[in-house]
C-alpha cells in the first residue's frame, strides 16, 4: 500500500465524487433528491440549472455506477495525469465531460424535434414538485411518444462515465498495445482492440435504444469523440508528444 501513488487531480477526483455519492445516500433518507439539483437536464426541462454541466459529473445513480466509474478514473486517470501534468489532465477531464453532455443533449433535442417539430417549448410540460407528478397535454402524440417526451424532460443524467470514456479512448491512443484483463474474459486484451470494440458496443445500444435501457449512451460517445480529438489536437501541436506514444 506504500507504493500506491494517487495524482493530485485522480486524487481530488475520487474524494469529490465519493463525498457527492455519501451525500446523495443521507439526503436520499430525508427526502431531498440531490440529484435533481445537481443532475444535467434538458435545457427546455424547467429543472435545468446553470450548474448542471458541472455537477452532473460528480454525481451517480447506485453503488456499481461510482465504482466502476471510479477503478477506471484511478487505472487510467493516474497514468495519464502522470504523463500530461495536472492542469492538462483536469483540462481534458473536463472538457471530455462537457462534450458528453452536449452530444447528449443534442440527441435529445433531435428526439424532441422528431416528437413534436420543436427543440423548445413543444408543449405543456410541467413538473409539480410537490407530489413528483409530470403533467402533459400535447396532441398528436401516443402513450409511448409522450412517454419518450416526458422523460426526455424530467430525467437527470448523472455520471463521470463521459469523462472516463474519454480517458480510455486516450489511454487506447497513447498505449495501444498495452494488455487489459476485462471482465469475464480470461486472457488480457490489447487496447487498441477492446477499446474499440467498447464504443461500437455502445453506439449500438444507442441507436438501438433498447426498452428498459436507462444509460446515456450518446454521453459515453460524446466523451470518446471529444477525447479523440483532444489527443490527435494535442500531439499536433507538440512534437515531444510523439513520444508517449507505445
Amino acid at each position: 500500500m506504500n507504493n500506491i501513488h494517487i495524482p493530485p487531480v485522480v486524487k481530488n477526483l475520487l474524494i469529490i465524487n465519493i463525498l457527492f455519492f455519501l451525500a446523495t445516500l443521507y439526503f436520499d433518507t430525508k427526502g431531498i433528491r440531490l440529484g435533481f439539483s445537481l443532475g444535467a437536464f434538458y435545457f427546455d426541462s424547467p429543472l435545468a440549472r446553470p450548474w448542471q454541466p458541472i455537477t452532473y459529473m460528480f454525481m451517480h445513480g447506485g453503488w456499481a455506477h461510482i465504482f466502476f466509474n471510479m477503478f477506471a478514473l484511478y487505472s487510467f486517470g493516474t497514468l495519464l495525469e502522470t504523463r500530461w501534468g495536472a492542469k492538462k489532465f483536469l483540462i481534458f477531464y473536463l472538457i471530455t465531460g462537457l462534450g458528453a453532455l452536449a452530444l447528449q443533449l443534442g440527441v435529445q433535442a433531435f428526439e424532441t424535434y422528431q416528437l413534436t417539430g420543436a427543440v423548445v417549448n413543444p408543449g405543456a410540460v410541467s413538473v409539480d414538485f410537490a407530489t413528483s407528478m409530470v403533467e402533459a397535454n400535447i396532441k398528436g402524440l401516443n402513450n409511448q411518444q409522450l412517454s419518450k417526451l416526458i422523460d426526455i424532460y424530467t430525467t437527470p443524467m448523472v455520471g463521470a462515465s463521459g469523462a472516463i470514456f474519454g480517458l480510455l479512448v486516450a489511454f487506447g491512443m497513447l498505449y495501444p498495445n498495452a494488455e487489459l484483463m476485462i471482465m469475464f474474459i480470461p486472457v488480457p486484451v490489447k487496447a487498441k482492440y477492446i477499446i474499440p470494440f467498447y464504443i461500437l458496443v455502445e453506439l449500438f445500444l444507442g441507436v438501438g435504444q433498447f426498452e428498459g435501457d436507462s444509460v446515456a449512451h450518446y454521453a459515453h460517445l460524446g466523451g470518446a469523440l471529444i477525447g479523440f480529438i483532444l489527443v490527435k489536437i494535442w500531439k499536433d501541436k507538440n512534437t515531444n508528444f510523439y513520444t508517449y506514444y507505445e
